[in-house]
């Protein structure tokens, strides 16, 4: 008898611990998430209005059809869109937002999630590469790999270049859609 209570009593006790631990982790869960969402919501907003600064409150843009893009959200007063689009570089996923003017013009761009290598392709995320785009049209004259780094900046170049074909679509300006080079 005594040794299927030495056996079962650890057992009692484990279950309970682990009952006791996974309510309140669900509890936690149930408080935090919607502090949670409201931060990325924030973040995501002041995202947007850094790529896109003329713009005062943006309004979520359904219905496009473009391949690659995560969101867009177009400004309330008409100037222009925030489109976020992704691509796949050298040591992962790159999510981009891209600001695009009403007249089809980059204001800005902001690296999201970036998964490539420190030091090498993790460089687009930095101020000297991407302000190249700003002021550029879908042509992106001009605009210069990151020696060493070509993949990265190939889908850095690739997600600007999605989302002015999600621009196109979205506007109805279809000169601004540009051309999407291959990765």
């Amino acid at each position: 008898m005594s040794n299927k209570k030495d056996l079962l009593m650890p057992t009692i006790v484990l279950t309970v611990i682990c009952l006791v631990a996974s309510f309140l982790l669900a509890f936690t869960n149930q408080i935090t998430a919607p502090m949670i969402e409201k931060a990325k919501a924030d973040e995501a907003n002041a995202a947007r209005v850094a790529v896109l600064p003329k713009g005062d409150t943006f309004k979520a843009v359904t219905g496009y059809t473009t391949e690659n893009v995560v969101d867009v959200y177009e400004a309330a007063n008409g100037a222009g869109y925030a489109i976020t689009a992704k691509a796949t570089g050298y040591g992962g996923d790159l999510q981009v937002m891209t600001g695009i003017t009403s007249d089809g013009k980059i204001a800005g761009t902001q690296v999201l999630v970036c998964d490539e290598t420190p030091g090498l392709g993790a460089r687009v995320k930095e101020e000297p590469y991407r302000s190249q785009y700003n002021g550029k049209d879908s042509a992106l004259d001009g605009v210069d790999a990151i020696s060493g780094s070509t993949i990265s900046s190939t889908a850095f170049k690739t997600c600007v270049q999605t989302a002015f074909k999600a621009y196109g679509e979205v506007s109805g300006n279809t000169a601004a859609a540009g051309e999407q080079a291959d990765p």
